[in-house]
């Protein structure tokens, strides 16, 4: 009955209704309409009538389209750290499942190839990954396509492009680098650093490795800025020896960093339980849902959006830029209740806190 009385009220009021009603779909194009909350066959191409009041239509474009993935930092399995893209070219299939099946095509597209990629790059090391990029590409092609079919979407191709080495495989620590003794002064970093400081500290070691006394001058070391650390606060000093900064540190540092801008960006509140060294656990909340946002012990006010478990170790990894949330998450390191958009938006406060140091 209602279709009949608006159909009878368009041809009551034509032409002037047909400039609303009639509708002109070139032939690269679908047009998906709801009449009455319930959809229709796919319109078009060519002049679709479309009915005033009750119709309700979205249009769905047929032709190629490409996006990239942004550079992520991956481990692989030799312990190489890389930045590494991808570029993919992807087309609509099915317009009527590709409305109702996902709200934004590229957006769930693009955070599902970086999820693929990233599962099958940490499982390869450096040299397969230079020399089988076609194939992990097609590799990726297929996992992607499959997980994507049901959105009515297919993906054409997986160009990988990778932009930096940030590190080299462990296996590349030969000779005295890779059975040295902890450089004088510098104790208190983790192993990937103390290799690091060790290449350029090579006067040092080749003292230490032989067994003879280093010289005065070698208990305070200059570090060169070819290493990059943490600057204070986020990385302190006692003595000559260099630590990483504990769970209740780096949220103070946290509150240095804190600001309107970073709320406006994020629009959620944390809780994050934090299982210290020694087994037992601390609680901390950072609020950034309004003002200039709070950060501190204890849980936050009202129920939090995101709440986060991860070890200390882990958390000192996400806060100096050495851990990506969503790397973190896919490798089981960061557990998330909640909201997994809003969880991986930390890695603004990540940002935020680079910049600052």
């Amino acid at each position: 009955i209602i279709t009949s009385l608006v159909f009878l009220l368009m041809v009551v009021t034509f032409p002037i209704s047909g400039w609303f009603a009639l509708k002109i779909v070139p032939p690269y194009e679908r047009m998906i309409v709801f009449r009455l909350g319930r959809i229709r066959a796919p319109q078009g191409p060519g002049v679709i009538l479309l009915l005033p009041f009750i119709d309700h239509w979205q249009r769905v474009d047929l032709r190629t389209r490409a996006f990239n993935v942004p550079p992520c930092k991956l481990t692989s399995k030799d312990g190489a750290v890389i930045s590494m893209g991808a570029d993919v070219q992807f087309r609509v299939w099915d317009p009527m499942l590709s409305v109702m099946m996902v709200k934004d095509l590229i957006a769930a597209t693009r955070m599902t190839a970086q999820n693929a990629m990233t599962k099958t790059l940490v499982k390869k090391s450096l040299r397969e990954i230079q020399a089988e990029k076609l194939k992990i590409g097609e590799q990726l092609l297929l996992e992607i396509n499959d997980m994507t079919k049901s959105w009515g979407l297919e993906v054409d191709r997986v160009e990988l492009s990778m932009e930096a080495v940030l590190q080299p495989p462990r296996g590349n620590l030969v000779g005295p680098l890779a059975t040295a003794p902890p450089v004088p002064g510098l104790e208190g970093l983790d192993g990937t650093i103390q290799h690091l400081a060790a290449h350029f500290f090579s006067s040092t070691l080749s003292l230490a490795g032989s067994g003879t006394g280093a010289p005065e001058e070698a208990d305070s070391v200059e570090t060169v800025n070819e290493v990059e650390l943490p600057t204070a606060p986020l990385l302190t000093t006692t003595g000559s020896s260099w630590r990483k900064p504990r769970a209740d540190e780096l949220l103070l540092a946290v509150e240095s960093v804190l600001s309107e801008a970073l709320v406006s960006q994020v629009g959620a509140s944390y809780q994050v339980n934090i299982t210290l060294p020694n087994g037992t656990q601390s609680t901390y909340f950072i609020d950034l849902s309004s003002g200039s946002g709070r950060a501190g012990c204890g849980v936050p006010e009202g129920s939090p959006d995101v709440i986060l478990e991860v070890t200390e170790k882990d958390l000192q990894d996400l806060f100096l830029g050495d851990l990506r949330p969503l790397s973190a998450y896919m490798s089981g390191r960061l557990q998330v209740k909640g909201d997994l958009h809003l969880a991986l938006k930390l890695e603004e406060l990540v940002k935020a806190m680079k910049q600052h140091r």
